[in-house]
């Protein structure tokens, strides 16, 4: 679960960067060609933060992406948050009751 958004669920994905060689027929050459492929990964941006969720008074600590945090911006912290299961739990209230 390394690397990974919990908000928008991004993480890290493959792909390939493509070696090409040539002038381009624009500038007068026969084409650019592929003279390879080598894999490489492109990592998702993620950040740690500490958000102030207001209807819990306090902050929390979240690594999330910068997309995840443009939700947060937009939607609001509680509710995002909460969605994401990333709100610590309530406690419940000890009351004692005197017979």
């Amino acid at each position: 679960m390394a690397r990974t958004c919990p908000i928008t669920g991004r993480q890290t994905r493959s792909g390939a960067q493509i070696a090409r060689r040539g002038l381009s027929k624009k500038s007068g050459g026969i084409g650019l060609r592929i003279t390879g492929h080598t894999k490489r990964k492109f990592k998702a941006n993620i950040q740690p933060k500490r958000v102030w969720a207001p209807e819990l008074k306090q902050f929390v600590r979240v690594r999330v992406s910068t997309r995840g945090l443009k939700h947060i911006d937009a939607r609001g912290a509680y509710s995002v948050l909460r969605e994401a299961g990333l709100l610590p739990k309530k406690r419940k209230s000890r009351a004692k009751v005197r017979a």
